[in-house]
């Protein structure tokens, strides 16, 4: 029962066998139904008939019971006692006597019992258990009758019966109750013969459901089981670039595929990307641990010759790259940068103050009196415009700004030089973590080119973007737009 082939036979295998029990017995009920209404309305028929001839005076022994055989017939009087019986009737219940022998008394034109009125009237039981009007002198009661189940001996034969109760009274005052049954025999017939078909039918069916079920959620499974087994081998071998097979069809199994194979697409990039990332972060910590090795083994060598600035500009570049890196590998692991309200433009204030040694000065314009607060690290925000800041220092010529404003529902800070700027083509790549589009520049001159790609992603995390334009002054401009708190 592990198996979903398994699974989903056996479910469908039980819902069906609910739904047909359910149906079935449903079939049962009506069909059931139907007849013993069928045998009320002959059981009816002929009481009604027996009761018409009763009515209009005839001799209990002159009564022409019709199809005896068939219809048992037994009246009784006000005091339950038997008057008339069909012929061979010899046993009966389930009627208002079980006697099936008629008792002396006088034929329809006998005095009435006591108690009968002589008047004409209808005559109206006052016993109190019974709320039904007796029906007048040569009349049969309208009211539906009252029906019962029962057995009958006819000769030598017992079956069921339906039995119908209908009340008539004689010309003479005398309340008669007439009972007359239909066989049931029939009913019990078909309803068994239905009953039999569907005991026989149902195994026979829930076979065939469970095999059709079994048959056609394998072929359905069948590119689950080729996605598993190439998933399994691109495991095994570590073969990020291999994919899995993508079934013709568009049903779910498809999409499966389809979003599987996105995700290897993702992975095998991000891995790449990861690959990519050790390898330059080796180069680049290699050349100021060379340096800086290179330097000491001199100096023990010759202390006359050691470079002291040089040794701590090397440290102080291993330094920051190592800062950057572990930054990256945090904003990597998605690391939340926090919910602290920062204000934009004091935090650009104060990172501009604190810049004395720049190139060239930094002019700052931030409208007095604004509010532009958002939420994040305030840390990780300066960071950002320290990046940009070195970024535009390093390619400007003889202007540097930045600038806070509202922009929408956020805030835009944007940092602008009138250097060389970026080419349109380039302007997505120096997001890229390691690149550098001026070669001719010194590795110690040029950074790492990590500044960058670090305020994208923080500025990612933060709900924000980061892009770069052509500025007004004819360098770059570049844009750090964040959401305001909501």
């Amino acid at each position: 029962m592990r198996s979903v082939r398994a699974r989903a036979a056996l479910g469908a295998t039980l819902v069906v066998a609910v739904a047909l029990v359910a149906a079935g017995l449903a079939v049962l009920l009506v069909l059931r139904a139907n007849l013993i209404d069928q045998a009320d309305l002959q059981a009816e028929v002929a009481a009604r008939e027996a009761a018409g001839q009763l009515a209009t005076g005839t001799p209990y022994e002159d009564v022409e019971l019709d199809d005896e055989e068939d219809h048992p017939v037994q009246v009784t009087d006000e005091e339950d006692r038997v008057v008339i019986v069909s012929k061979d009737l010899r046993a009966v219940t389930g009627t208002g006597a079980s006697g099936v022998t008629p008792v002396p008394s006088a034929s329809a034109g006998a005095t009435p019992s006591p108690g009968d009125d002589d008047d004409g009237d209808d005559d109206t039981d006052d016993d109190g258990d019974d709320d039904r009007s007796r029906p007048g002198r040569g009349e049969v009661s309208s009211d539906d009758p009252d029906f019962s189940d029962g057995t009958a001996t006819v000769g030598r034969t017992t079956a069921d019966y339906r039995f119908a109760a209908v009340e008539a009274t004689t010309p003479d005052g005398v309340t008669l109750t007439v009972y007359a049954g239909a066989p049931l025999a029939a009913e019990q017939e078909a309803v068994n013969t239905v009953r039999g078909a569907m005991l026989t039918g149902l195994p026979l069916l829930l076979v065939v459901v469970a095999g059709v079920t079994w048959l056609v959620t394998r072929r359905a499974l069948r590119p689950v089981e080729g996605i598993r087994r190439e998933m399994a081998a691109i495991t095994a071998s570590e073969d990020l670039a291999r994919r899995v097979p993508e079934p013709g069809s568009r049903d779910e199994i498809a999409a499966l595929a389809r979003t599987t194979n996105e995700t290897l697409t993702v992975l095998e990039a991000s891995v790449e990307r990861q690959r990519r990332f050790v390898a330059d972060a080796s180069h680049e910590l290699r050349s100021p641990i060379a340096s800086l090795r290179t330097q000491l083994e001199v100096a023990e060598a010759h202390p006359e010759l050691l470079d002291l600035p040089g040794a701590v500009a090397d440290t102080v570049r291993l330094q920051v790259l190592a800062a950057d890196l572990l930054l990256l590998a945090r904003l990597d692991a998605g690391e939340k940068p926090g919910s602290a309200t920062v204000e934009l433009g004091a935090l650009v204030r104060e990172e501009v103050s604190q810049r004395t040694g720049d190139r060239i000065p930094v002019r700052v314009e931030v409208p007095e009196g604004g509010a532009f607060e958002v939420n994040g690290s305030r840390g990780q925000l300066s960071r950002v415009i320290g990046n940009l800041l070195d970024n535009a220092q390093r390619h400007a010529d003889a202007s540097v700004a930045v600038s806070v404003a509202a922009d929408g529902r956020g805030v835009r800070v944007e940092v602008r030089d009138d250097g060389a700027g970026v080419p349109e083509e380039e302007r997505e790549r120096i997001f890229e973590r390691f690149v550098r589009l001026d070669d001719a520049r010194s590795r110690d001159d040029g950074g790492a080119g990590l500044g960058l790609a670090i305020a994208r992603d923080v500025a990612s995390r933060h709900g924000g973007t980061l892009t770069v334009h052509r500025a007004a002054e004819g360098g770059a401009a570049f844009r750090l737009w964040l959401p305001r708190p909501s």
